[in-house]
């Protein structure tokens, strides 16, 4: 029961579903016991609730099945308990288009309905992300030092997203649970190298940090074998090509090895590479891979915003 009471709550505080809207309820092979939480929860409070069930995407990123495409543009509410993530793909975002209120749920377990970042106070959560939304929207350039490393890239003219886990208009979209502000840097500023010592998504929490280099935007080399299955993930494409800088403002996040609630964790920031299409940026590429980086310090216009050192 309380893992029905989880599930309303996100309808109802996160999603804000009102009264006559409709439920899609996207799903896949891994997350079907999952997904049938929020359909009981769904019926339960009375709402014409859709679940619809897709074979297992490859990698965050990938698009779902034509027909799931289309029926997302016909519904009020949408909810994606998937294994990976739908968040940066084109159907979200005509889905958001079309007016729908999407949130993502992208390799969510019960200990994340129980614990953890769901549990968020997200009035702080939303304070926190706009307060570093701002200086986002307001700068231009940004370096990002970690160690002895420096990654350095433009975010002129690009406007961030506040993604704070609470829906209320529509065409409103992004995690549950969430707490993060980010934006799509220019796709051929980004230079230096970053390390990486938290968490990549599809691979983990790290054993052991990697160092990635980039070079004109491009990720060109990363170390050990996480960095190689890194790049294996990418794919020799556009997929190397840096599409997201965020930085985590949610306090219950986790580091657990599960980017939902990974690139929330307060104290953190991520880059990700491949598809920034769906928020602000250029790129295409078919996937989206974020990766971890614990207490660095982050100058945006030579400004420092953050520092956990």
């Amino acid at each position: 029961m309380r893992l029905i009471d989880t599930a309303k709550s996100v309808l109802l505080k996160n999603l804000t579903l009102k009264k006559g809207e409709n439920v899609l309820i996207i799903t896949d092979d891994e997350k079907q016991d999952i997904a049938d939480l929020f359909y009981q929860a769904g019926q339960e409070l009375l709402h014409e609730t859709t679940i619809v069930k897709m074979q297992t995407r490859k990698k965050s990123g990938e698009e779902p099945p034509q027909l799931i495409r289309s029926i997302m543009k016909l519904s009020d509410v949408i909810l994606c308990v998937t294994e990976h993530s739908l968040t940066h793909t084109q159907a979200r975002k005509e889905a958001s288009e079309a007016g729908a209120r999407v949130a993502t749920m992208p390799g969510v377990s019960l200990d994340m309905l129980e614990n953890g970042a769901i549990s968020a106070d997200y009035d702080e959560v939303q304070d926190l992300t706009e307060k570093y939304c701002q200086h986002l929207d307001r700068g231009e350039e940004v370096k990002l030092v970690k160690g002895e490393h420096e990654l350095t890239f433009s975010i002129k003219n690009r406007k961030s997203i506040r993604s704070t886990g609470v829906f209320k208009q529509k065409g409103a979209s992004g995690n549950v649970p969430s707490g993060e502000s980010y934006i799509a840097p220019i796709e051929d500023s980004a230079n230096g190298t970053v390390l990486i010592d938290g968490a990549i998504s599809n691979i983990g929490v790290l054993d052991e940090p990697i160092i990635l280099k980039i070079d004109s935007g491009r990720l060109v080399d990363a170390t050990g074998k996480d960095g190689q299955k890194l790049l294996d993930l990418l794919g020799e494409g556009d997929g190397r090509t840096i599409a997201e800088f965020g930085i985590g403002t949610n306090k219950r996040a986790r580091l657990i090895g599960n980017i939902l609630e990974d690139e929330k964790v307060f104290g953190t920031v991520h880059i990700a590479f491949g598809s920034n299409k769906s928020f602000g940026g250029t790129t295409d590429a078919g996937v989206h891979i974020d990766c971890i980086i614990k207490k660095p310090s982050v100058l945006i216009d030579s400004q420092e915003v953050l520092n956990f050192n």
